[in-house]
C-alpha cells in the first residue's frame, strides 16, 4: 500500500500604520502580472523530458546443463524468499520514529507559540490551551476509531467507486491490527499509526489561527471533534489510502499534505472567520501582535519540524527522503525572500512578521510537491507562493473584508493551492521525478487542479454545517463582555504574564 501524509501551519501578515493605498484593480493586475511572469520562466526554464533510452543486450547460449543448474538455483532463490517473512528496515524506523515526533513538535511547541505571539496578550494562554486540548482529543479519538476510517481498505477496488472510495471501515477500530510484530511496508504498524496521528493533530490546529480571540473553548472542542470525524478522516482516506481510493485512484499527486492538510484547513478556516464574524472592534481597532518574539521561534520550529513532516512522509530513510528535505529548504527561503522583498516594495520596509509568514508559506507550498519536485522546482513554488499568499494576506483580505485573525486562508488554503497545481508542472520538468507513464505535464496539472476543486468544496460546505450544528448545541461565540476581557481570564481564569 502506497502511503504518503501532509502538514503545516497558518501565518498572518498585518498591514503597517501608513501603507500606501492600492486599489483592486492595481492589486490584481500585479498579481496577473506575477502570474505571467512565472509562466514565463516556466517555460524558459523547463528543461526538454528525457527521453528513456533503450539499450540491447547481448546474450550468449549457455549449455543446456549450465540452464539446468541456473533455473533450480532460482526456483532454490524463490522458495527462501517466499518463506521469510518480511522485517522491519532499522533504518528506516528510526528515521520514522525521528520524524513523527518532529512533526508532533510542529503542534506542541512549534504552531501553539507561533499563534500565540500574533494574539493580543489577553487571549495568549487560550491559543495554547486550544492546541494542546486538540492535540490530547485528537489523539484519542485517532485511537479509537480515526485510524480505522482513514486507513482500513477494506472493501476497496481500483478503478471501483463505492462507499470504500471515501471513507475506511471500522475493522482497525481500538487499533486492533497493531501488534509489536506488525509491519507497514519495512516500519512497525505502531511507528507509522504515529506519524499519521501527529498529521491528524496538526491538522484542526491549524484552523485555530482564523477564528482566535472569540469561540468558546466547548465549541472549539465539539467542533475540532466533528471536523476531525467528518472531514479531516475522509480526506485522507481518500487521498492516501491506496487503490480503490477516490483521489488516489485520480491519480493525485500529494506527497504530504497539500489537499488534506493545508487546502482542508484553510477553507475551513475561511468559512469559520465568516460564520463567527468579526473580532469586536474589527478592522478600525489595532490589534498588533503582542510578542513577535514569541512568533518567530514558533515559525522557527514549523521550519525545523516540517523535514519531519516532509521528508518522513517517504515512510523510509531513503533518496526520496533526502531529496524531500532539499527541496523543503529551497522552497521555504525561497518564499520568505518573496514575501520580504514584496513587502519591502509594497509598503516601504520589510518585516519580521511577513518574512516569517513566507516562510510558512513556502512550507506550505511545497509539502504536495516534495516528494516529486526537483530543486530547480522548489524555486519556482517558493517565489510564487511567497508571493502570492503575501497578496492573499493582505489585499485580497482588506478588499473583501473577512476577519481571518491569523491568515489561515491566506497562507494555507493559497499555500496549498499554489502547491498544489504547481506540482502538476514541476514532478514533470525542471529536475522532477517524473510522471506516470502516458501523462502529460497538461493531463497532470488537470488533475491536481480537480483535486484542489473538490477539497474546497467538500471541505467548505460540510465545515458550515458542522459550525451551525455546533452553535445550535454550545454557542459559537463569546458574549461581548468575555471578548472584551480576554479569553485567559474568561474562559480559563488565568493570566499569561502576572508580572
Amino acid at each position: 500500500m502506497r502511503t504518503l501524509t501532509l502538514i503545516p501551519q497558518a501565518a498572518s501578515a498585518r498591514l503597517p500604520s501608513t501603507p500606501r493605498t492600492m486599489g483592486p484593480a492595481v492589486a490584481w493586475q500585479r498579481v496577473l502580472a506575477t502570474l505571467a511572469l512565472l509562466a514565463l520562466a516556466i517555460t524558459l526554464l523547463a528543461p526538454a523530458l528525457s527521453l528513456a533510452q533503450e539499450t540491447g543486450t547481448d546474450t550468449a547460449t549457455a549449455q543446456p546443463a549450465a540452464e539446468a543448474v541456473s533455473n533450480v538455483a532460482t526456483e532454490q532463490e524463490a522458495v527462501v524468499a517466499e518463506e521469510a517473512p518480511p522485517t522491519a528496515d532499522t533504518g528506516d524506523t528510526a528515521w520514522m520514529i525521528t520524524a513523527t515526533a518532529l512533526v508532533l513538535f510542529m503542534t506542541i511547541p512549534g504552531l501553539s507559540l507561533f499563534y500565540a505571539g500574533m494574539v493580543r496578550q489577553k487571549n495568549v494562554l487560550s491559543v495554547l490551551m486550544q492546541c494542546f486540548a486538540i492535540t490530547a482529543m485528537i489523539s484519542v479519538l485517532w485511537m479509537v476509531y480515526g485510524y480505522s476510517l482513514a486507513f482500513d481498505t477494506t472493501g476497496m477496488e481500483a478503478g471501483t467507486v463505492n462507499l470504500r472510495s471515501f471513507i475506511g471501515g471500522m475493522g482497525l477500530a481500538m487499533m486492533s491490527s497493531i501488534t509489536v510484530d506488525s509491519l507497514t511496508a519495512t516500519i512497525p504498524e505502531s511507528v507509522f499509526a504515529t506519524f499519521q496521528m501527529t498529521f491528524a493533530i496538526i491538522t484542526p490546529a491549524l484552523i485555530v489561527g482564523a477564528f482566535a480571540e472569540r469561540m468558546k473553548f466547548s465549541a472549539l472542542l465539539l467542533f475540532s471533534a466533528l471536523w476531525f470525524t467528518f472531514v479531516y478522516l475522509p480526506m485522507t482516506h481518500m487521498v492516501w489510502s491506496g487503490d480503490g481510493a477516490l483521489m488516489w485512484d485520480w491519480g493525485v499527486l500529494d506527497f504530504a499534505g497539500g489537499t488534506v492538510v493545508h487546502i482542508n484547513a484553510g477553507i475551513a478556516g475561511l468559512v469559520a472567520a465568516l460564520v463567527l464574524g468579526k473580532r469586536k472592534g474589527y478592522p478600525t481597532t489595532a490589534m498588533p501582535p503582542h510578542s513577535l518574539t514569541l512568533t518567530v521561534i514558533g515559525a522557527s520550529m514549523l521550519w525545523v519540524g516540517w523535514f519531519g513532516f516532509n521528508a518522513g512522509s517517504a515512510v523510509a530513510a531513503n533518496g526520496t527522503a533526502g531529496m524531500a528535505m532539499l527541496v523543503t529548504q529551497i522552497a521555504t527561503a525561497a518564499a520568505a525572500l518573496a514575501w520580504m522583498l514584496s513587502e519591502w516594495a509594497t509598503h516601504g520596509k520589510p518585516s519580521v512578521l511577513g518574512i516569517v509568514s513566507g516562510a510558512v508559506a513556502g512550507l506550505v507550498a511545497i509539502t504536495p510537491a516534495s516528494g516529486t519536485a526537483g530543486p530547480a522546482g522548489a524555486l519556482v513554488i517558493g517565489l510564487a507562493a511567497g508571493v502570492l499568499c503575501f497578496l492573499a494576506a493582505t489585499r485580497l483580505k482588506r478588499a473583501l473584508g473577512y476577519d481571518d485573525s491569523l491568515d489561515v486562508f491566506g497562507v494555507h488554503a493559497v499555500g496549498g493551492i499554489v502547491g498544489a497545481v504547481l506540482t502538476g508542472v514541476c514532478a514533470g520538468t525542471l529536475g522532477g521525478a517524473g510522471l506516470a507513464e502516458g501523462v502529460s505535464i497538461g493531463q497532470q496539472v488537470w488533475i491536481q487542479t480537480k483535486s484542489v476543486i473538490f477539497t474546497l468544496v467538500f471541505s467548505g460546505v460540510l465545515t458550515f454545517v458542522i459550525l451551525k450544528i455546533v452553535d445550535g448545541i454550545v454557542g459559537l461565540r463569546v458574549t461581548p463582555e468575555q471578548e472584551t476581557e480576554g479569553l485567559d481570564l474568561a474562559l480559563h481564569d488565568e493570566r499569561a504574564y502576572n508580572a
